[in-house]
């Protein structure tokens, strides 16, 4: 069994925004695979299913951003999970540019305070992550307030492939071809 977290801030005013492309994946995962993602349980709202063969439980941790660790934590402990094979965190990055993936089996936070909060809970920094560019900080903007921004139409379309290629990345991820993912979306948008 897997668990696919994606993360973000619960809260109407936050939908959409860059820091919620977590929740915005998971989201995509669910509609792709018909899995119901409304359990609230671990503090996260969490759904079961199935994608290609693979059980698999999506969670939105409903913790805000910064807590996400204590939610993830609860979850791998329950369900028995192993965080360094069978746990898959999906975030937004600041540093690639919008619909943008970075595919990895471990790293430091980079900044990230969800993934801080998720290192510091497993007491690991071995756990696949799909990060999601979400473009740029300009430089006269507060980091909190551009991260909690709305994106720009153009680049609500390129959220929208980065999404889709997300939910790709994760099915590939469980099938045990991370290397593939890596392969396919660890690259530059302009160099396709």
């Amino acid at each position: 069994m897997y668990i696919i977290a994606g993360l973000g801030n619960p809260d109407r005013q936050y939908e959409g925004t860059r820091h919620n492309a977590g929740f915005d994946v998971i989201d995509r995962i669910a509609d792709k695979y018909n899995i119901a993602v409304d359990t609230k349980k671990h503090r996260a709202l969490i759904g079961k299913g199935v994608i290609d063969g693979q059980k698999v439980i999506l969670a939105k941790p409903q913790t805000y951003m910064n807590l996400s660790g204590e939610s993830i934590r609860s979850m791998t402990d329950y369900y028995k999970i192993d965080p360094e094979h069978e746990l898959v965190v999906i975030y937004d990055d600041i540093n690639l540019e919008p619909g943008q993936l970075r595919i990895r089996e471990k790293g430091s936070a980079g900044g990230h305070n969800g993934i801080k909060s998720i290192i510091a809970c497993l007491g690991t920094q071995v756990f696949q992550r799909i990060r999601v560019g979400v473009g740029e900080k300009p430089s006269r903007y507060d980091l909190a307030d551009y991260v909690l921004g709305h994106f720009s139409k153009a680049e609500k379309e390129q959220m929208a492939e980065g999404y889709d290629h997300a939910a790709d990345a994760a099915a590939m991820i469980l099938a045990g071809r991370t290397g593939d993912a890596m392969s396919k979306y660890n690259r530059k948008k302009r160099e396709e």
